[in-house]
């Protein structure tokens, strides 16, 4: 089991290196890494639409510094300091976006949610709190694409916070796009 999930974890770190998954930040307290990429499809958000093709700046989380999920369950002790750390780490981004000339034309922070879509209400939720319009996942390889996708995510679940998967099984994972427009985004965490 211990091989299988570093092997899962080395893949991992392949993957992200692959896509151009950069970490800009070397605190532990941060939770975010990040890709500059394209939109893949228009982007209806408060203040204006983002047309495919302009720069966004997607969201990872970097899965070994979420703190394990306690034996009882993810209850406010475990949930409250998770929040602060991704309010901290929001706020990094915005600081990076600030301080790096090669992001000054990002249209939009955000990405694809897991675990935020209908249904999920509590990440849902925080996510529009937080100032993030949810909009449905726009699955670029359909619902076969998709299941791979989120077995790939149960996988990462397992291999580092595995006692997650006692909430969420694989066929109940779901996704959602996360987006704020990038002039809010650094209005509100700037």
């Amino acid at each position: 089991m211990v091989t299988l999930r570093l092997l899962i974890r080395a893949f991992d770190a392949w993957l992200s290196r692959t896509l151009g998954v950069f970490e800009f930040c070397e605190d532990p307290e941060c939770l975010l890494r990040l890709q500059l990429a394209r939109a893949s499809h228009d982007l209806c958000l408060p203040g204006g639409t983002v047309q495919a093709g302009e720069h966004v700046l997607l969201l990872h989380l970097l899965n070994e510094r979420i703190a394990p999920i306690p034996p009882q369950g993810p209850d406010l002790s475990w949930a409250m300091p998770m929040q602060r750390r991704f309010v901290y780490s929001l706020r990094r981004v915005a600081r990076y976006i600030q301080q790096s000339p090669q992001l000054a034309d990002v249209c939009a922070v955000g990405g694809v949610a897991v675990l935020a879509g209908p249904g999920n209400g509590g990440g849902s939720h925080m996510l529009q709190r937080l100032g993030f319009t949810l909009i449905p996942y726009h699955r670029p390889l359909g619902a076969f694409g998709e299941f791979w996708e989120n077995f790939y995510t149960w996988l990462l679940m397992w291999a580092y916070n595995s006692a997650s998967l006692r909430y969420k099984g694989l066929c109940r994972l779901k996704r959602a796009e996360i987006w704020m427009p990038a002039e809010a985004f650094l209005r509100r965490y700037g």
